[in-house]
């Protein structure tokens, strides 16, 4: 019987959780066991194995990588590419979401702003200035500050990626500055972890379908299917999530597609295939960083793109290339100050859209990043402190399904971004149609 590919493997485990979980409640028991713990198990292994994996995967890839590339030559043309195509496709992404917003107008119901219909509590309202108290985004200023941390360590187990990706550049390129013996000694060294790290990853993959499963059954679970405040609160949201599912799908079918078929020559097609796994796995764990090691397997192994434009591009992709969530942003920042009766003009949204794209770089390392940065836009046109955390409040109950949505876009973004990087460099056989065997 012929073994089923990985990502009709967690298609089929996603379908099979979402039925489970939907005929199970919180109570529901097998052998005496809560099936809620069960899950929950499953799917924190799943992820705790896989963050495991991202320190060593980062460093020794990127390592390897700028050593690769060689002097500082080589690393500022990449580095160029790499800043200007991530600035280029959030850009691309804001912009959807701002025309799709202004057509649809979410916050706007039989032609009255919806804060009259969609009633938020004042403990939705703590609930969303929790998430961000005590949260600070941060100047400029201050994201150079995170690139330089006083301890690379503790920045790594705190999960401060930024410093850690600015600390292997460092290195990576410095092994080219020493004697050939110990350059050729780290080189190998750094070179034998990374495909150590691989082989882990690889194993880790394997059980990729049973985790996603405990990942998304316990979601499903977890549910109060029956509140008739969820019921009228979905129905309220729903224009509003609509219109962020349509303008991450033009985004990822439509503007990623035409980049990669003109800049990069290849056939769109083929790379949804290649990246099938990872964008399913983000999609489920809705985490770039703990997608990470999957994405750089499917690049690297189905996309054929080097480990030298992979090992740069995706963990810095990761860290800093945000298109779904600076599209969600900006969607959802229009969508507050419609539902709030708010006129904004062009200067403004301009305004969101300059903000959108500053802050989908400067707060993706701090927790709850989109929120902070929503919270930013608002302040930033206007919105007094009150009407932004009733707002946020207000999309809270569907952000958990909108963030696995656009991670999956700031994923599949990334992977576009190491194929059109690296057929700008000259690598051959990216994606190439197969030969037809000879006769």
């Amino acid at each position: 019987m012929p073994k089923l590919q990985l990502h009709w493997q967690i298609l089929i485990a996603i379908c099979l959780a979402i039925l489970v979980g939907y005929l199970s409640n919180k109570q529901s028991t097998f052998l005496g066991i809560h099936l809620l713990s069960v899950f929950d198990f499953i799917g924190t292994m799943f992820m705790n194995a896989l963050k495991m994996v991202i320190v060593p995967l980062i460093a020794s890839s990127i390592i390897t990588g700028i050593a690769g590339i060689g002097g500082s030559h080589g690393l500022g043309r990449m580095g160029g590419k790499t800043i200007l195509y991530y600035m280029t496709t959030s850009l691309f992404a804001i912009m959807v979401g701002l025309v799709v917003v202004n057509m649809v107008e979410p916050g706007i119901v039989d032609g009255e702003p919806i804060r009259d219909i969609i009633k938020v509590s004042d403990e939705q309202i703590e609930m969303a200035k929790a998430k961000v108290d005590g949260k600070e985004a941060g100047s400029v200023a201050d994201i150079f500050l995170r690139m330089v941390p006083p301890n690379i360590v503790t920045a790594s187990a705190e999960g401060q990626m930024l410093g850690l990706i600015f600390f292997c550049i460092l290195f990576g390129f410095f092994i080219t500055k020493i004697p050939d013996a110990y350059a050729e000694a780290q080189y190998n060294f750094w070179q034998g972890m990374y495909e150590v790290m691989l082989k882990i990853t690889d194993f880790i993959i394997k059980f990729a379908p049973i985790g996603i499963f405990g990942l998304i059954a316990s979601v499903v679970i977890g549910l109060d299917k029956d509140s008739d405040d969820m019921n009228r609160m979905a129905a309220a949201l729903g224009s509003f999530t609509g219109t962020v599912i349509v303008a991450l799908a033009i985004h990822m079918f439509i503007t990623m597609p035409l980049m990669l078929k003109f800049l990069a020559r290849v056939n769109p097609l083929r790379h949804f295939k290649a990246m099938a796994p990872a964008m399913l796995t983000s999609f489920s764990t809705a985490s770039s960083s703990a997608t990470l090691p999957i994405t750089l397997d499917c690049v690297e192994k189905n996309a054929k793109v080097s480990n030298r434009t992979s090992s740069f591009v995706l963990p810095l992709g990761a860290t800093i290339n945000m298109d779904g969530t600076a599209l969600y942003e900006c969607v959802v920042a229009i969508f507050i100050f419609q539902a709030f009766g708010y006129d904004l003009t062009f200067t403004q949204q301009f305004l969101i859209v300059f903000t959108a794209l500053m802050t989908s770089i400067g707060v993706a390392g701090i927790p709850a990043a989109s929120l902070i940065a929503i919270m930013i836009i608002l302040k930033a046109v206007g919105l007094d402190d009150a009407s932004a955390s009733a707002g946020l409040a207000m999309v809270l109950v569907v952000d958990r399904v909108l963030d696995m949505c656009r991670t999956s876009v700031n994923v599949f973004s990334d992977s576009c971004g190491a194929v059109i990087i690296g057929k700008s460099e000259g690598e051959e056989g990216i994606l190439a149609d197969e030969q037809p065997a000879k006769a």
